[in-house]
């Protein structure tokens, strides 16, 4: 029988840089309680100039190490799509900056679902024999890549990142994965796009010097394709381990807005109290943000050792990725 990823560390981290809605609210022509009221958030975290996303990725990195008790793997996968540069991946300058060695290390790309699809790497790594430990790293800069006038994304991003250790394991395990479900749409790539900097805009023949590098997003359009999908993709992976939403005992969904975490819960019959949620202080961390929910709910007690967790993320791409587990002693 093939080995089964166990995950044994989880770990999490915010630059100290906090952004509150009134230091953006005059420069965006709105105010607190219209930026609460649509996405929940409070404030969010911002780096600092100098840091980069491979800075966040370490030190998330670190704190799950820690977590697990090791400090040797064999793979490192970060999910990112603010990495340091266009190329070569940033994983690989990750797992210098932790002494880890010439470890096989690279990078994911699929925006907010990132770190779950990067568990789905990392657990086919451990089922085939590739690794008996890997390093699953969620981490995103964006305050990088917005437009400071555009106010559908200015106050919904935040900086962070999180990460996860797994270890070849039994099924059975507590903090075993039990499955996966994951999906994408490239027709609707544009609801969720930075459109400059690639190839698409390199290779035209009129294109303009400079590049539009910010994030642009049709907010109503992802706001529906993100509970279709997450509430989607949480169900087909419902059946495939043999749960109902009764038996889950929290759900920790992508988090994008308050709103969208609450319609997600509605549609899979669930409390909107086993939704678990920091969107409120940390805003949308892309990649880092199941990761990095997972990591203070455990240090703050909301998670315990038994409880019964789906994860589920949506992201552009479009892209999608659902997985269960039963939540360890960490």
């Amino acid at each position: 029988m093939s080995p089964t990823a166990v995950l044994t560390g989880i770990g999490g981290y915010v630059p100290p840089r906090r952004v509150t809605n009134e230091e953006l609210a005059q420069s965006l022509g709105t105010n607190d309680e219209w930026i609460r009221s649509r996405t929940g958030i409070q404030q969010r975290h911002w780096a600092d100039a100098g840091t980069v996303t491979g800075d966040l990725a370490a030190e998330a990195g670190e704190r799950a190490l820690k977590s697990a008790g090791v400090r040797d793997v064999d793979l490192v996968v970060l999910a990112t799509s603010t990495g340091n540069q266009p190329m070569p991946a940033t994983a690989p300058e990750v797992a210098a900056n932790l002494g880890l060695g010439q470890v096989a290390a690279y990078d994911v790309s699929a925006a907010c679902a990132g770190f779950v699809y990067a568990l789905t790497a990392a657990a086919g790594a451990i089922a085939i024999g590739a690794a008996e430990r890997v390093l699953v790293i969620g981490a995103d800069l964006w305050s990088t890549r917005l437009d400071p006038a555009d106010r559908s994304t200015a106050i919904i991003f935040g900086d962070g990142a999180g990460a996860a250790v797994l270890r070849a394991g039994t099924a059975g395990e507590a903090g075993s994965l039990l499955g996966f479900d994951a999906g994408s749409d490239g027709d609707r790539r544009a609801l969720a796009v930075v459109p400059g900097g690639g190839s698409r805009q390199r290779s035209h023949p009129h294109a303009p010097e400079l590049a539009n590098e910010y994030l642009t997003m049709r907010g109503r359009d992802l706001f529906t394709q993100a509970v279709e999908h997450m509430a989607g993709s949480s169900q087909r992976l419902l059946g495939r381990v043999g749960w109902t939403g009764a038996d889950v005992d929290w759900c920790v969904a992508h988090q994008a807005n308050i709103r969208i975490l609450h319609t997600v819960a509605d549609v899979l019959r669930m409390p909107r109290e086993r939704m678990l949620s920091n969107v409120d202080h940390v805003g949308n961390t892309s990649a880092a943000s199941i990761p990095l929910l997972l990591s203070e709910a455990t240090a703050d007690g909301r998670l315990e050792a038994g409880d019964r967790v789906v994860l589920t993320a949506f992201g552009g791409g479009l892209s999608w990725a659902s997985t269960a587990l039963i939540w360890p002693d960490l």
